[in-house]
C-alpha cells in the first residue's frame, strides 16, 4: 500500500528526486535528442526569476539540465504531461496517488479540497492524469488466446449530450413512451479477459459492424466469446475459436463456465463511479473516464498490483504525452 506520509508527497525536492530516478534509471537523458552523454547540470542560480512586486526575493531554480549535443535546457518535466504546469511536482504525485488507489475514483471537488489548488485546476490534472493512463492499443497485444475466455457487452449510460434522430423515422425524435432503447442513451462496448485485463470503448452506436472492428482489432481468434443472446455477436463469434451465449432474457445468467457476470461486475464498479462520485460527464470526456475505470481494473490487487505499483505504472505512462485544455475533448467517436 502506498503511503500517503511519503516525502514525494509533501517535499518538492523529494519528488523532483524520485520522478528523475523513476524516469531515467539508468542516468539523466535529454528528452529533444535523447543523448545522456553531454548533460550538465545548470546551477540554480543562473535559473532565478528576475524580482517583481509579488516576488522580490524569488528562489533559485533547481532541478535544471543543459545538454551540449542539442543546446538546448530541460527538466525532469519536459516532454511529459507535467510539461508547462505551475502546479508543484509533489501535489502532481499525490494527486496520481489518490486517483489510482481509490476503486471508484476521485472527484476533481475532492482534489481541489486536498490539494489546495483551484477546481479547474483540479479537473484539468484529472484529466491529464487519464491521459497517462491511457492506452490507445495500437500495437499493444490482442486479448485472449488459445485457451482463454473473453466476455464481451455493450452498456448504455448517461443522456447523449445530442439527441440521436432515427434516419428511419423520417426525422422525428423519440418521444417519452416511445421505446428508444439505448437510441438517447451513451453507448459503451466492453471486452475483459477472465482473470486479465479489461478494454471499453465509447461508440456513437453499437451495431454489427461497429462491434465486429472492436473485436477483431482487440481479441486473438484463438479464444473463447462469451456474451449474452444480442444478435450483435452471432455473427462475428464464428470468426473464433468458440462463441457461447447465456439468455438474460429468460432470466439464465450463469450455465456452467458460460457467463457474462464478469463484465457485469466491471459495468458495475464504472457506474457506481460515474454516478457515486463524478454524477456527471461530458459525453466528449467519456473515453477519458473509461481510460481511468480500465486502468484500475488491469491493474487491480487481484494480478498482484498494489497501489504502490499501480501509482507507478501511471507515472511512466506521463512520458511523450502533452494535453491542452482545449485538447481534453474526445477527436471523435470510434
Amino acid at each position: 500500500m502506498c503511503d500517503v506520509t511519503n516525502p514525494i508527497f509533501t517535499s518538492e525536492t523529494k519528488a523532483r528526486q524520485w520522478l528523475e530516478a523513476t524516469r531515467w534509471p539508468d542516468g539523466v537523458a535529454c528528452p529533444f535528442c535523447k543523448s545522456g552523454e553531454k548533460v550538465k547540470v545548470v546551477p540554480p542560480e543562473s535559473m532565478t526569476p528576475k524580482a517583481t512586486k509579488k516576488t522580490p526575493n524569488p528562489k533559485p531554480q533547481k532541478g535544471w539540465y543543459h545538454c551540449n549535443a542539442c543546446r538546448k535546457k530541460f527538466t525532469v518535466r519536459t516532454g511529459t504531461l507535467y510539461e508547462r504546469s505551475h502546479i508543484p511536482l509533489h501535489k502532481w504525485l499525490l494527486a496520481t496517488h489518490l486517483l489510482t488507489s481509490s476503486k471508484k475514483g476521485i472527484s476533481a471537488h475532492q482534489l481541489h479540497r486536498m490539494l489546495g489548488v483551484t477546481y479547474k485546476s483540479a479537473w484539468f490534472m484529472a484529466h491529464r492524469i487519464r491521459e497517462g493512463m491511457r492506452d490507445d492499443y495500437s500495437g499493444s497485444d490482442p486479448m485472449g488466446g488459445d485457451g482463454k475466455t473473453v466476455e464481451a457487452d455493450e452498456t448504455y449510460i448517461g443522456k447523449r449530450d445530442k439527441p440521436y434522430v432515427s434516419p428511419h423515422r423520417r426525422g422525428l425524435p423519440y418521444t417519452k413512451s416511445g421505446k428508444s432503447g439505448g437510441a438517447q442513451k451513451r453507448t459503451v462496448v466492453a471486452l475483459v479477459e477472465r482473470g486479465g485485463r479489461v478494454r471499453s470503448f465509447h461508440v456513437q452506436h453499437a451495431t454489427k459492424k461497429s462491434v465486429r472492428e472492436i473485436l477483431v482489432r482487440n481479441v486473438d481468434r484463438k479464444s473463447v466469446i462469451y456474451t449474452d443472446e444480442s444478435r450483435l455477436y452471432t455473427e462475428t463469434g464464428k470468426e473464433y475459436e468458440g462463441h457461447d451465449t447465456v439468455n438474460h432474457s429468460a432470466k439464465e445468467y450463469v450455465r456452467g463456465v458460460i457467463h457474462t457476470n464478469t463484465i457485469e461486475n466491471v459495468f458495475s464498479v464504472f457506474k457506481r463511479g460515474m454516478r457515486g462520485v463524478y454524477q456527471h460527464c461530458g459525453e466528449a470526456h467519456l473515453f477519458r473516464y473509461l481510460a481511468e475505470f480500465d486502468f484500475r481494473y488491469s491493474n487491480r490487487s487481484g494480478l498482484g498490483i498494489d497501489d504502490k505499483a499501480r501509482h507507478l505504472l501511471a507515472v511512466k505512462g506521463i512520458e511523450g504525452k502533452r494535453l491542452t485544455y482545449r485538447g481534453t475533448r474526445q477527436p471523435a467517436h470510434a
